[in-house]
């Protein structure tokens, strides 16, 4: 089952020209990892320094071999300087009755 992780991210406002350059790297890997199925960005109307990443996978495993992969090896080491406050990831499933 198709698993849906929305991933929020607050930059710091003279950041964003920054955070475009890593974040497009770091959706470059991701969209090439394993199991991933899309991912779609989307910059908060109101407040453009929140961005949230909507991520399709093909499983719960693939998604948490992916979070693994980004705990170890994978791990984005020039991203926190950028941020303004602490990540929020939510995980759920797609429910085709809705």
């Amino acid at each position: 089952m198709e698993l849906i992780a929305i991933l929020e991210l607050s930059f710091k406002p003279d950041s964003l020209e920054a955070a475009r350059a890593v974040m497009a790297r770091v959706l470059e890997e991701t969209r090439s990892f394993p199991g991933c199925i899309s991912v779609k960005t989307v910059v908060d109307s109101k407040n453009p320094t929140t961005w949230r990443f909507v991520e399709t996978w093909e499983s719960a495993k693939h998604d948490a071999d992916y979070r693994k992969f980004r705990a170890g090896e994978g791990a984005i080491i020039d991203l926190g300087p950028l941020l303004a406050g602490a990540p929020s990831l939510k995980t759920g499933t797609a429910d085709p009755g809705l």
